[in-house]
């Protein structure tokens, strides 16, 4: 079964546009995981423009499924991970000054800087997992890097679905495939939503966990957040049933 884990981001941004504390983005995770969902997903910027890095140690010591951290590892965000020990941290190449996720590594070119902050990790116990697009020679390159999982980046996916194009999942497939065969687990995460999500997860042998925040929320708006979570659940189900 496909664990959902809810990146609360949105949450974060709504508290901050007030300067307040409400909503309280520990209270709300902690309902998130009272309607059922497997992990809570935070992805801290260096402007703290919605997840600030305080999130991070208040909801370490509340979480009670898997705590998932994003982020670009540069040193502030390596050492908080690093004092955290999360369950998983996931390893994305932002800039600076990105509006939100835009590509995958470049695994290749990246490979020394991540084994050794892989490894660094590692020792710590934390679970590593790399952001990538469905490319297969970035995908082998995350294998030689000590990862235990990659993140499929599914942007791309969910535009062309949107437009009527099924065969866009054929490259996730792909590289779901070749993950496996090299060992590494398999997440995915961006764009997700409940109009997608079933038929991606369909299509994706061995999925192991998906994080979703912007859908999520935004469907929450008009559905309800408990509502919401238990339908990715349902669908995840579903498409999970394929394998």
């Amino acid at each position: 079964m496909t664990k959902l884990s809810v990146n609360v981001n949105k949450i974060a941004t709504l508290r901050n546009s007030r300067g307040g504390d409400f909503p309280n983005v520990v209270n709300v995770s902690a309902d998130i995981e009272r309607f059922g969902a497997e992990g809570i997903t935070i992805h801290p910027r260096p402007d703290e423009r919605h997840i600030r890095y305080q999130d991070a140690y208040d909801l370490k010591k509340t979480v009670i499924t898997e705590f998932n951290i994003e982020g670009n590892p540069i040193d502030k965000f390596t050492e908080m991970v690093l004092e955290i020990c999360p369950t998983q941290v996931t390893l994305v190449p932002d800039g600076i000054n990105a509006v939100t996720s835009n590509a995958g590594w470049d695994t290749i070119k990246h490979k020394d800087f991540l084994k050794e902050v892989i490894s660094e990790f590692k020792s710590k116990g934390i679970r590593t997992s790399v952001f990538v697009d469905p490319n297969l020679k970035m995908i082998e390159a995350a294998a030689n890097t000590g990862a235990d999982r990659i993140e499929l980046y599914t942007e791309e996916f969910a535009t062309q679905y949107a437009l009527g194009n099924k065969l866009a999942v054929k490259p996730y497939t792909e590289s779901a495939i070749l993950a496996t065969q090299l060992g590494l687990g398999i997440n995915a995460g961006h764009d997700l939503s409940l109009d997608n999500i079933q038929f991606f997860a369909e299509n994706i042998p061995n999925l192991l966990e998906v994080s979703i925040g912007h859908a999520l929320i935004a469907e929450s708006l008009y559905l309800g957040l408990e509502n919401v979570i238990n339908m990715y659940k349902h669908k995840l189900k579903v498409g999970n049933l394929k394998f």
